[in-house]
């Protein structure tokens, strides 16, 4: 029995390991097959994560908001739901943020926390209604939570431009500084790099999914209802009630996402003439992460190195930045396909236990 465990245990760290290092690999041939020189290429992606205090954390900056994203998309996943829609649930918790930022003047202490509190209900609600589709109406929640996404981007430049943007001007006023999460003291260790309360709060968020999902009756229930309606509604559980909570939380993970994100970064909204895609990379985080909390810090982290890195690949090896999600995507194509990354795994294993 021991044995079994340490086994699926090795399996479980070795596959997305390998997974990585064959889209690395993927990511070179194709370098090489373009004329780049894919050592120099990763080189400068280290270098330009890990080459200033400003870089680092401004690579930081760029993480957080995967991982809230991440764990939006993550969380519909573990109860049985698509959550494209976490695009538009970060937009509008980046319109509810901005609202209460702009339109009020409290003290610090109710001010930053009643702003990430607006953006997370907004988000949550979103995605709701998502939810409330698929359970009365029965509605595709992945045709909706897309289309939805739309509806935000323009739902947002509406209520910017009506309320909150001077004339002639393409972003809000700034938010009041009661509201804003930047760590002053942190950023200054960083160079200014915009540092931001932000991400303790993405990895409470990670700890919250985590307790919630698998140490409380509601949890369960989601996860239920997620494997299999039929028989959660035969043993009493509420089957629609627990579709619309799930995407309420889902949303409420991507909503939390956009309000820091202009609380702690920009301090203003700018009108949208696209989609930020932090909603969009949340799926590929999540699909790295394995759809859990701690995978998708570690997939955000992955993603947002290489995001991050891109610029350093481009200005130094000369390679389009079009090549680094060629990377991205090898990374998450082997992560996907459990069945070819374990056709390596498997001699390594049995290689272990035959030195055993």
């Amino acid at each position: 029995m021991n044995k079994a465990i340490a086994v699926f245990t090795k399996e479980s760290f070795l596959v997305p390991v390998i997974a990585i290092i064959l889209g690395l690999l993927v990511g070179a041939i194709a370098m090489l097959a373009g004329g780049f020189n894919p050592i120099l290429a990763y080189t400068a992606l280290v270098e330009k994560v890990f080459g200033s205090a400003y870089n680092f954390g401004e690579t930081i900056r760029q993480i957080t908001p995967l991982i809230f994203t991440g764990l939006a998309v993550a969380f519909a996943f573990r109860t049985g739901l698509f959550n494209i829609g976490a695009e538009g649930q970060f937009i509008v918790g980046m319109v509810a943020a901005t609202t209460v930022g702009v339109a009020f003047e409290l003290p610090a202490f109710i001010h930053a926390p009643l702003a990430i509190l607006a953006g997370a209900i907004a988000g949550g609600l979103w995605g709701s209604v998502a939810g409330y589709l698929k359970a009365k109406r029965g509605v595709n929640e992945v045709i909706t939570s897309i289309m939805m996404n739309w509806i935000a981007l323009y739902l947002a430049n509406w209520v910017m431009n009506s309320f909150f943007v001077p004339k002639g001007q393409q972003r809000s006023e700034m938010v009041h500084d009661s509201a804003i999460i930047t760590i002053t003291w942190l950023s200054q260790m960083f160079d200014n790099a915009r540092l931001h309360w932000g991400t303790l709060i993405a990895v409470l968020a990670a700890i919250f999914f985590y307790v919630i999902m698998w140490k409380t009756r509601t949890g369960y229930e989601l996860r239920a209802v997620g494997l299999n309606p039929h028989a959660s509604e035969y043993a009493g559980m509420n089957v629609n009630r627990n579709v619309i909570k799930a995407m309420f939380i889902s949303g409420l993970f991507a909503g939390i996402g956009g309000a820091a994100e202009i609380l702690g970064v920009f301090h203003y909204q700018a009108i949208l003439t696209a989609q930020p895609g932090y909603g969009f990379d949340g799926i590929a985080v999540a699909l790295i992460g394995g759809n859990t909390p701690i995978g998708v810090i570690l997939g955000a982290i992955l993603f947002g190195i290489l995001s991050f890195g891109a610029a350093g690949i481009k200005f130094t090896a000369g390679v389009p930045v079009e090549l680094i999600r060629v990377v991205i995507a090898s990374v998450i194509f082997f992560v996907a396909a459990h069945g070819i990354v374990k056709v390596f795994v498997k001699p390594i294993l049995k290689k272990k236990e035959g030195g055993n």
